[in-house]
């Protein structure tokens, strides 16, 4: 695949709604060409403890954040005509039905690929799947691991190697 976006999504707490940050890089002709980044104020909007833990962002990160519609009208022209990718689309993927259902916003029927099963296929004696430890067999050193912008940089740089 030499042209897709790469995305990203942390949420708040256990609703696929409840996305709190949102992480897109943009691949064209193999090349990165741009990458965006926005925390977004979650719906419903309190955290887990669990979440808060994995991603790092609490409320008061968020509560100044702009809602997902305002964050996706800066996503939407950068992807359009793209693919999406996702390490464990199924999580992306849902989380942006979920937002977009929430919002009554017309779902464009964006076509998801995963990186994730790729990589079952490609690296099937790996000790796990999870998106560092497959970064580091394409050669990418995953830093910040649970940051959304970091996460969709991983994801594009296994996508440009496996797909």
């Amino acid at each position: 695949m030499n042209n897709f976006a790469a995305i990203d999504f942390e949420t708040a707490n256990g609703e696929r709604t409840s996305v709190c940050s949102v992480g897109v890089v943009v691949v064209r002709d193999g090349e990165v060409t741009d990458s965006f980044y926005s925390l977004i104020q979650p719906e419903p909007n309190y955290y887990t403890y669990w979440c808060s833990r994995v991603n790092g962002l609490t409320q008061r990160e968020t509560d100044g954040a702009p809602l997902f519609p305002e964050v996706w009208a800066q996503v939407a022209p950068r992807i359009e005509g793209l693919p999406l990718v996702a390490h464990n689309k199924a999580f992306d993927e849902a989380c942006l039905k979920a937002v977009f259902r929430c919002y009554q916003m017309d779902y464009p029927d964006y076509e998801f690929r995963c990186t994730c099963i790729a990589a079952r296929r490609v690296f099937p004696r790996a000790e796990n799947h999870q998106l560092h430890t497959v970064a580091a067999l394409c050669g990418y050193q995953l830093e910040n691991h649970h940051n959304a912008l970091a996460d969709a940089e991983a994801c594009a740089w296994i996508a440009r190697k496996i797909l």
